[in-house]
C-alpha cells in the first residue's frame, strides 16, 4: 500500500511517499481503506520533534481519516465490512497514523459517517470537530443564550467553534485578519466579524458586547490573557487549547475577583466515551449540513511534504494564504 511516513523527526523533507507492506486487523480493530486525511498542526510538531512520540520504523503520519472498512478484527461489535466511517486521534502516543491507503484502527477511536457527507468533509471536521466540542461544551458547558467570543474564526478549530456556537443558540463574536476572512465568519455564523488588522479587538467586542462575553476562546500561540479577563463577564471561561511554549504574564487579581475560570485541554486526552458523544453530535450537523469544515487546499497523498510546509508557514510564522483545512485525497488505485 502507498503510505506517507516518517523513519526520523525534521523537516517536512523526512516526509517519505513509498510502498509499504499493509497490516491486518488485529482483535477490536477495523482496517479502513482511506478516501481523505487532514493536516493538522500536531501533526507538523510530532514530524518535527517538537512533540515528542514514539516514532517507529516507517511511522504513518495523520491523525484524522474516512474511509470505507475493508475488513473487520475479532471481537469488534459496532462495525462491518462495507460501512462509511471516520477516525481521529492517531499518529499519537506511539498509534500508527491515518495517511495511508490502509489503516488499521481501534473501534473505540472510529465513528459511522452518514450518508451524504464526502470523505474529505469528515476527515476535515474530525480532530478539529472534536477540539471543539470538548471545549465548549465539556469544559466550558455553553448554554444557549450566552455570547462567545472566539479569536481566529476561521481557521481549523475556530471554524468549528463558531458554527458550533451559533447551532447550540450562543450569540457569536469572531476575529479575522482579512475582509475575505471576515466575510467568511459570516458565512460560517457569526454575528459579528472583527478584522484585527482594521479595528481594535477590545472596543469592538464592547461596542458589540457592552457587559462582556461568557466564553473566550483563545487560538493564538500567545494569549492574552489581559484581554480575555478585561472582556469576559463575572463568571466567564477561557478556553485554551495553544501556545504550548507561551509563558505570557497572568493578571492574577481582576482574574478571581470577576471568579473568572481558565480551562486548558488536549484532545488526544479525552476518553472514548467522551469523544463518542461528541462524535454523535458531530454526525447529526455534518448530516444536517450545520458543520461545514473550512476546506483551504485540497492536494494528493503524494503531496504530504507541501501540505506539511503550508500548514507551519501558517501555523507557526502567519505566512503564506492558508486560511482552513488542508485535506489530502488517496486514489486507491490497486
Amino acid at each position: 500500500m502507498k503510505a506517507a511516513y516518517i523513519e526520523n523527526t525534521g523537516d517536512p523533507d523526512v516526509i517519505r511517499i513509498a510502498e509499504i507492506p499493509p497490516t491486518s486487523a488485529r482483535a477490536g480493530e477495523v482496517r479502513i481503506r482511506v478516501q481523505a486525511v487532514s493536516v493538522n498542526p500536531i501533526d507538523t510538531y510530532i514530524r518535527s520533534g517538537a512533540v515528542a512520540s514514539e516514532i517507529k520504523d516507517q511511522y504513518i503520519i495523520g491523525c484524522d481519516a474516512a474511509g470505507i472498512i475493508e475488513s473487520v478484527g475479532e471481537g469488534v461489535q459496532n462495525f462491518k465490512t462495507g460501512d462509511r466511517v471516520w477516525c481521529t486521534n492517531q499518529g499519537l502516543q506511539g498509534r500508527q497514523g491515518t495517511s495511508a491507503e490502509l489503516i488499521c484502527v481501534d473501534e473505540d477511536w472510529c465513528y459511522h459517517l452518514p450518508e451524504g457527507v464526502s470523505f474529505e468533509t469528515a476527515a476535515a471536521c474530525a480532530l478539529v470537530g472534536m477540539t471543539a466540542h470538548l471545549g465548549l461544551f465539556r469544559e466550558a458547558r455553553l448554554q444557549a443564550g450566552e455570547t462567545v467570543l472566539c479569536i481566529g474564526g476561521t481557521g481549523g478549530v475556530g471554524s468549528m467553534v463558531v458554527q458550533m456556537a451559533k447551532g447550540c443558540g450562543a450569540r457569536v463574536l469572531a476575529t479575522a485578519g482579512t475582509e475575505e476572512k471576515q466575510r467568511r465568519l459570516i458565512d460560517l455564523g457569526a454575528d459579528v466579524a472583527i478584522n484585527y488588522n482594521q479595528t481594535n479587538i477590545e472596543d469592538s467586542v464592547l461596542q458589540a458586547a457592552p457587559k462582556g462575553v461568557n466564553i473566550f476562546w483563545e487560538t493564538r500561540r500567545e494569549p492574552d490573557f489581559d484581554q480575555a479577563i478585561q472582556l469576559l463577564t463575572p463568571r466567564g471561561r477561557m478556553v485554551l487549547m495553544a501556545g504550548r511554549d507561551a509563558r505570557p504574564v497572568f493578571p492574577v487579581g481582576p482574574f478571581y475577583v470577576k471568579e473568572c475560570s481558565l480551562h486548558g485541554f488536549v484532545m488526544f486526552k479525552a476518553t472514548p466515551r467522551e469523544m463518542r458523544t461528541a462524535a454523535e453530535e458531530i454526525n447529526r450537523w455534518m448530516a444536517s449540513g450545520k458543520l461545514q469544515p473550512n476546506i483551504s487546499l485540497q492536494l494528493p497523498l503524494n503531496q504530504a511534504a507541501e501540505a506539511h510546509r503550508q500548514q507551519e508557514a501558517a501555523t507557526l510564522r502567519n505566512e503564506g494564504n492558508l486560511g482552513g483545512k488542508i485535506v489530502l485525497t488517496l486514489t486507491n488505485e490497486n
